[in-house]
């Protein structure tokens, strides 16, 4: 087969209702739409469109706005009340556009003006089919994770990520030792709390320490506690991060980072479960679980001689390695559409999903800081938009390189925020749209209304 009969094949399966009340242009539409390779059925009227919907499966609605029962405005209308939500694609005259803003707020994913291009009806259909199979397969896909692909809050459905999850599931419930290793930030710190939350401790303390950020001498304190008088300002003893995740999980993040002299400390405690406070002579046993994290290379740091080989080997007991991000690119759209839910409650915002293009550039970008940089532009993004969909316009310039877009730099220099920007950026889509206030909040994803509300606090009426 053909790679042209395979596309024809592939657009086959999409079923098509044909709304419109003039039989000729009907008629014309479904020759065409055929000839492209599409299944068509037809409804005279609008008021046809529910009844057809129970008996048949349909996968796009292509639906005129004038009839004489019932216009397209209604059969939104009527869709929505039933629960029905099928990508529906509205066709007006080119001076109706005011219809079809209306169309837009009732559910309609995009419309085309008569007389109808053929070649630009067919790339609108190509676009909301793409986005209607993309959102099927996230909803199939969140729900799948929530079953058989998650582990505590990870979420993953990839190669890489299952076979995680089955290493997580049998680790957890055991004392061992677990080395997890990554780029800057795969994960790590939720790994380790999901393997303490899933586990046989997950009652007692879970203890935290962040090796790289703290100095050597306060490292050590901070590990095994002081006695009174012990240093300079250690006024009171205190108990150090072993003894207060007694009976629980101690988690050393950025381990790659301590010192010689406090790796061999603890290994002591790994092979004996006992220490000394700083300044101590009374010797504490513990019962620790321990997992460590980093982002280095410690059998190049052995060979290096700035880690031991000995320490090396009882952290490692249960080696994990987290895959970047981009060696899981099929996580993607799930980890994106998780941080929207997450940063639409924190922001009080109701975004409902992503651009098919914003998608699309989110699966091509290299994430260099991983899931981490992933969250961080949902956030932005989140700020940033004021329609119900994140579009590249919410992304930062880094993600088109080969676009002279101003840098952070550049606004900061300015002394911009968040609001200068959205003024700019309404700005700019007004002047593209030659200041048609409908095309422009078309453009922008939002309401007629908001973009008017939007010009007149910002004074940008020209």
């Amino acid at each position: 087969m053909s790679e042209t009969q395979q596309k024809k094949h592939q657009l086959q399966k999409h079923q098509l209702l044909l709304v419109d009340d003039d039989i000729g242009h009907r008629t014309m539409l479904k020759l065409n739409l055929q000839r492209l390779g599409y299944s068509i059925s037809e409804a005279c009227d609008g008021d046809e469109v529910i009844a057809l919907l129970q008996k048949d499966v349909f996968d796009l609605i292509l639906l005129d706005l004038k009839m004489k029962r019932m216009g397209g405005i209604e059969t939104l209308e009527a869709l929505g009340d039933a629960g029905i939500h099928i990508p529906t694609i509205v066709i007006t005259a080119f001076s109706s556009i005011e219809s079809v803003v209306t169309a837009m707020k009732k559910g309609a994913y995009d419309y085309i003006t008569k007389p109808i291009d053929i070649d630009n009806l067919a790339h609108i259909l190509a676009r909301a089919l793409d986005h209607s199979s993309l959102k099927t397969e996230n909803a199939y896909l969140k729900e799948r994770l929530a079953e058989d692909y998650s582990f505590g809050n990870i979420i993953g459905s990839s190669d890489a990520m299952r076979e995680l999850f089955s290493t997580l599931t049998l680790v957890a419930e055991s004392d061992a030792t677990v080395l997890i290793q990554g780029e800057s930030g795969t994960g790590k710190e939720l790994v380790a709390n999901a393997l303490h939350e899933n586990g046989s401790r997950k009652n007692g303390p879970f203890i935290k320490v962040n090796c790289s950020a703290l100095h050597e001498n306060l490292l050590e304190s901070e590990l095994f506690g002081h006695e009174a008088g012990a240093f300079t300002g250690a006024t009171a003893r205190r108990k150090g991060r072993f003894e207060l995740a007694h009976r629980g999980t101690l988690f050393l993040d950025e381990i790659g980072d301590m010192s010689l002299p406090t790796q061999a400390k603890i290994l002591r405690v790994l092979q004996e479960g006992e220490f000394e406070r700083v300044g101590g002579n009374e010797t504490i046993s513990v019962d620790v679980r321990l997992l460590a994290a980093t982002h280095k290379d410690l059998e190049m740091m052995i060979k290096e001689g700035t880690f031991r080989q000995d320490l090396y080997f009882r952290l490692a007991v249960v080696p994990l390695d987290l895959p970047p991000l981009r060696e899981r690119q099929g996580d993607i759209p799930a980890l994106a559409n998780h941080f929207l839910e997450k940063k639409n409650k924190k922001s009080s915002k109701a975004i409902k999903g992503f651009h098919p293009e914003t998608l699309s550039i989110f699966m091509r970008y290299n994430w260099v800081g991983n899931i981490r940089e992933l969250e961080n532009t949902i956030e932005r993004a989140v700020i940033l938009c004021l329609g119900d969909q994140i579009t590249p316009k919410e992304l930062p310039p880094k993600f088109f390189p080969d676009t002279d877009f101003p840098t952070t730099s550049d606004f900061t220099s300015r002394g911009w925020t968040l609001r200068d920007m959205e003024r700019e950026m309404i700005r700019a889509t007004l002047n593209d749209t030659n200041n048609n206030k409908s095309l422009a909040a078309k453009e922008l994803g939002i309401a007629r209304q908001t973009l008017l509300n939007k010009i007149k606090e910002y004074n940008l009426e020209y």
